[in-house]
């Protein structure tokens, strides 16, 4: 009898603990690099639901052991988005629809044991539907300079990312709006198209100047409202050339107070691409933009000097001796320098170089002041600056390497903290409407200082503009569309998404050369030691059981 209500009890105990396993889930993620735990952000995120997400991955057919490993994360990431929302996941193989999908396949060239070479498409996608709406999320993350290994890794490490962000549109119900300031000799519409193409996906996009001209032309300014900046999750000042009045710094210093985000992309010196290509040289002297004192009150300075690098674009020079005709050959151009990206920066993390021309030092000042400043770019490692006013020439296409003796010079930084007004103690300027007293600090909030214009402008080639970070010469693609997207998002993410794509997988790489010499040994021991240890399991259990019983007889 006693033994029977021990079985009961045992019986009723696992009864309970696996109705509680129903609606009480216990997960441990004991990897090194959490690969299995998500964010607080995406699980507030997926717990606000309220209705299916249906994912279909196209992510499918004869994989590599790559693609494999890529989709086995993938199918892993959504069971743990399973637990916090209800996902619906199916595979399919897409050959037809992609065109209509606006989506294109990776073709895969793999040498085989024998020699062949097989060709296999992919289509790294998966589709995300949610209420109505859909969004196409991209698996593969595909970086120049990376090789297929850490490409394949990156794109697990920003797979919770790319989910989240897809999610994070299909729930907006009011699109966020962000402004580009015009009215300083900004570059136009047709150099900044690809700017806003790649923000339009998340943002309204709107362009106007703090100062519009008076009616009927009569020449004085009208003025301004203090708050005109506060609808916008952000502005972005591209590439001015002339200053900003007093009033105009005012209204962005308050909008900064209030917790307005600032995008920056400024020249620290003022020069002509036009001069430099009809004459071969070109002056360079300081851009006084009235910016100065303002930067420094927020923790960054922008030098009026130019950085050179050697790691650089090339661009055509004409080498001919005959005048008669043309020989154009590619000749390093340090004045394009190509930037690095850090990756201790969500913004930066695993992207490629950054292209530039004339770019300016940037230092950070104030270092007790609170603000958490971050490098996004910088230089190589074979690097000099060139002091204003100084001379850009053509001809200085074999500089002294002896001479580029600065490393790493950080060309854009990110900010991040509550800043001083630079009008803490200053009076309202005049032509500024407000009725409310300087804000002397503000809320909490972020900005990005760039110290070249060219980084976010793309060229327009026959009236068509080229992607942002194309160079035609090379018809390489670099990073600054990333990049420009990147910080806009992090300026404007209360959310906490964009920390996501600072999750890392440990990279663990085969030695393909001695897995290959090793193959014969390496298969031996997988089928033979199983069944060494089974046998020595039941040797010692037939050991045990004889003495047991041998004892008893």
């Amino acid at each position: 009898m006693k033994g029977y209500w021990k079985a009961i009890v045992v019986i009723g105990t696992c009864a309970v603990l696996l109705a509680l396993s129903y609606v009480w889930v216990v997960r441990w993620d004991l990897t090194d690099d959490k690969h299995y735990s998500l964010s607080e952000a995406s699980k507030t995120m997926l717990k606000q639901t309220d209705a299916p997400i249906h994912v279909t991955l196209l992510l499918d057919g004869d994989l590599n052991a790559g693609f494999r490993r890529l989709k086995k994360a993938t199918e892993e990431t959504l069971e743990e988005f399973g637990v916090y929302a209800d996902i619906k996941v199916k595979g399919e193989r897409l050959e037809v629809r992609g065109d209509s999908l606006g989506l294109h396949p990776i073709v895969i060239h793999e040498r085989e044991q024998n020699g062949k070479t097989a060709q296999t498409t992919v289509w790294p996608y998966a589709l995300m539907e949610y209420k109505g709406r859909r969004a196409v999320v991209t698996l593969l993350k595909n970086t120049r300079g990376l090789s297929g290994e850490e490409n394949l890794n990156a794109s697990i490490e920003q797979l919770e990312f790319a989910f989240m962000e897809a999610l994070h549109l299909l729930q907006q119900t009011e699109t966020p709006r962000v402004a580009i300031l015009e009215g300083h000799g900004e570059p136009d519409e047709a150099h900044t198209y690809d700017l806003m193409s790649a923000l339009s996906k998340y943002f309204q996009i709107d362009r106007g100047s703090l100062t519009p001209p008076s009616p009927e032309g009569k020449g004085d300014s009208i003025a301004i409202d203090a708050h005109m900046l506060d609808g916008y999750k952000a502005i972005i000042i591209a590439s001015p050339q002339t200053a900003f009045s007093d009033a105009e710094r005012f209204v962005i210093d308050q909008y900064i107070m209030r917790g307005g985000a600032v995008l920056w992309a400024l020249n620290g010196v003022r020069f002509s691409e036009q001069v430099l290509q009809s004459e071969g040289f070109t002056p360079i002297i300081p851009l006084e933009l009235g910016l100065t004192e303002m930067l420094f009150k927020y923790g960054v300075r922008v030098n009026p000097a130019l950085v050179q690098d050697f790691q650089c674009l090339p661009i055509p020079v004409n080498v001919s001796t005959d005048p008669q005709q043309t020989n154009l050959q590619p000749m390093p151009w340090t004045y394009a320098p190509l930037l690095l990206t850090s990756q201790g920066s969500p913004i930066t993390k695993n992207m490629g170089q950054v292209m530039s021309t004339f770019v300016s030092p940037i230092d950070a000042v104030g270092g007790e002041d609170g603000i958490e400043k971050r490098v996004l770019l910088a230089t190589s490692t074979a690097s000099r600056v060139t002091a204003t006013p100084g001379e850009v020439n053509l001809s200085d296409m074999n500089p002294d390497v002896k001479t580029f003796v600065y490393q790493y010079v950080p060309v854009a930084v990110s900010l991040e903290g509550v800043f001083t007004s630079a009008y803490a103690h200053r009076m309202v300027p005049e032509g500024v409407i407000t009725d409310e007293p300087i804000r002397k600090n503000g809320a909490k909030t972020r900005q990005v200082v760039i110290a070249s214009g060219s980084v976010l402008l793309n060229e327009v080639q026959k009236n068509q503009a080229l992607p942002m970070g194309y160079d035609r010469y090379s018809g390489m693609q670099f990073s600054n569309r990333d990049f420009i997207t990147n910080a806009v998002l992090w300026l404007t993410d209360s959310e906490g998404l964009i920390s996501l794509r600072e999750k890392s997988v440990a990279l663990q790489l085969l030695n393909d050369q001695r897995a290959h010499e090793k193959r014969a040994q390496v298969q031996a021991v997988s089928v033979s030691l199983p069944i060494i240890i089974l046998a020595l399991i039941g040797g010692i259990v037939f050991v045990i059981r004889k003495k047991k019983y041998e004892q008893k007889v």
